[in-house]
This record gives C-alpha cells, sequence and structure tokens, in this order.
C-alpha cells in the first residue's frame, strides 16, 4: 500500500505544481516562485495535504500568492481531474512550507556568530 500512496503523492505533486505554474492566472501571484516541496495523501485517498514553498523577498507577495492557491484549491482539484486516472481525486488542504525560510534565518544567526565552520578552515 506504501508504494501506492508514495506513486500518487508524487503524482499529485507533479501535476499540482504543473497546474499552479501553466494554468491559474492570477496576477496575484505576482513574480513569487511557488514549489510543491511535498505531497502526503491519506491511506484512504480522500485527503492530500499539500506542501507549498513560496520563494519572493517580499513577505506580503508571499501571502498573496499562498491565499490566492488556497483560494484556488477546487479549481485545481477539478484539473487534477483530466489529468490523474484515479476514481475519487482527494480534497486538498493546502499548508505554507517555510523549511528554506527557517534555513536561511538559522544560517544569518550562526554567520553572526562568527563561527568558523569546516568549509571555511579549508
Amino acid at each position: 500500500m506504501n508504494v501506492k500512496i508514495d506513486r500518487i503523492n508524487h503524482e499529485l505533486q507533479r501535476q499540482i505544481s504543473e497546474i499552479i505554474s501553466q494554468e491559474i492566472k492570477d496576477p496575484r501571484i505576482g513574480n513569487a516562485v511557488v514549489g510543491i516541496t511535498k505531497v502526503s495523501t491519506t491511506p484512504d485517498l480522500k485527503y492530500s495535504k499539500i506542501f507549498v514553498s513560496i520563494y519572493s523577498k517580499d513577505t506580503v507577495e508571499q501571502k498573496k500568492a499562498f491565499d490566492t492557491i488556497v483560494r484556488s484549491s477546487q479549481f485545481i482539484r477539478n484539473a487534477l481531474k483530466n489529468k490523474v486516472k484515479m476514481r475519487v481525486i482527494p480534497e486538498l488542504h493546502f499548508i505554507q512550507d517555510r523549511t528554506e525560510e527557517n534555513g536561511s534565518r538559522i544560517d544569518e544567526i550562526l554567520r553572526g556568530l562568527n563561527i568558523p565552520n569546516d568549509e571555511e578552515e579549508k
């Protein structure tokens, strides 16, 4: 069963990414780059958590882009019906993935401490 879910997650990730980049023509997304970092579907295939990373220096633009994607969830789900061969398309729940943002913040803090790392010593 895990292999089946993994294949479904991968295909949903690929298709949702394509739909957002090519089919959503909303100016509120602006110049933000949107990436789907992970999809997690329940074993009964009814629900999927979609983890979204939005790359933009402007936090207001990030919020607008994420809100637009959340409001477009029904459009994305309907577009998936034509692209994915599944009996039932799961209900999509979008979650903003801030892993990259948090990692950058940690890097800045570490650089501010002036602790030499292994790469700098070589």
